[in-house]
């Protein structure tokens, strides 16, 4: 499907057409775009050093993302911290940005960093504090969980908006979510996933992250072991068939970001396309 770049401002229509330098774009939350920048170029400079000092990341498969368009495009990965994980596809989709490949080394891509990026958060995650709050402003789309609140296993009432959200972004830029919706290994992925990308269509990009779990705690926040070696791993956009059953989609998900628990066969090996390798989706 090709998303129609959207421009959204603060200013009236008439006045907007003469705001060149785009100080009053904002994006479709309401957030302006200008204070998304200043807000990432001053995350960047705190953050960088964690990634590349403090820890070694081992970043491949960018050249996956050089010509994407810039919105409609759906990235999908396993999730091992709420903010460490996050803040690293930032980096590295700002270092995308400036013609950067598999590295984020370095930062200059901050002074002008990209600024039509989302990821989905659970709400309760970002309210829980200043820097969440932040965060949160830093390009959040929030989603009330219907199967976990506060740690626990609960069942309330499915978030109808949250797909409405996601679709905003995706018409507006680059959204990161997290399929599984949790931070715990080999959980399953949800169908709302599946449901997303059969309404929306976007172009799926699959993401397999390691060692932020090892370095950081599980905010994200503080570091727990150093010297760590992260990876982010980038693969070749999914093709999905109209015929697909859910099922068969989330298999294909689980499988793709390495999320399939070991010793477990995939009913998505056998695809209606014929593809069984994980990296060919």
């Amino acid at each position: 499907m090709s998303f129609k770049k959207i421009t959204y401002s603060a200013l009236p229509s008439l006045l907007a057409r003469l705001d060149f330098l785009g100080l009053f774009e904002k994006d479709p939350f309401g957030n302006l775009l200008t204070i998304k920048r200043l807000l990432i170029f001053i995350l960047g400079w705190f953050t960088y050093y964690r990634y590349t000092a403090v820890n070694k990341i081992r970043i491949t498969g960018t050249e996956h993302l050089m010509d994407l368009p810039d919105q409609g495009v759906l990235f999908l990965s396993n999730h091992q911290t709420y903010f460490a994980d996050v803040i690293a596809f930032f980096h590295i989709f700002c270092a995308v940005k400036w013609g950067y490949k598999d590295t984020m080394s370095p930062p200059f891509y901050l002074f002008s960093p990209r600024a039509r990026m989302y990821y989905v958060a659970a709400a309760e995650t970002m309210r829980g504090g200043l820097l969440p709050k932040i965060f949160s402003m830093g390009g959040a789309i929030t989603i009330e969980r219907s199967w976990r609140a506060n740690g626990e296993d609960v069942k309330r009432q499915l978030d109808t908006s949250a797909q409405d959200r996601i679709g905003e972004g995706l018409q507006h830029g680059w959204v990161v979510s997290f399929p599984q919706g949790t931070t715990k290994p080999y959980a399953p992925v949800r169908k709302g996933t599946a449901h997303l990308i059969s309404e929306h269509h976007p172009i799926v990009i699959p993401v397999v992250i390691n060692g932020f779990r090892r370095a950081f705690d599980k905010k994200g926040l503080r570091f727990k072991k150093r010297n760590t070696k992260l990876t982010v791993q980038f693969k070749p956009p999914m093709h999905f068939l109209p015929g697909e059953s859910v099922e068969q989609m989330v298999a294909r998900v689980t499988q793709a970001i390495e999320q399939e628990a070991p010793g477990e066969v995939s009913p998505g090996d056998a695809s209606p396309n014929g593809d069984a390798q994980p990296t060919n989706i």
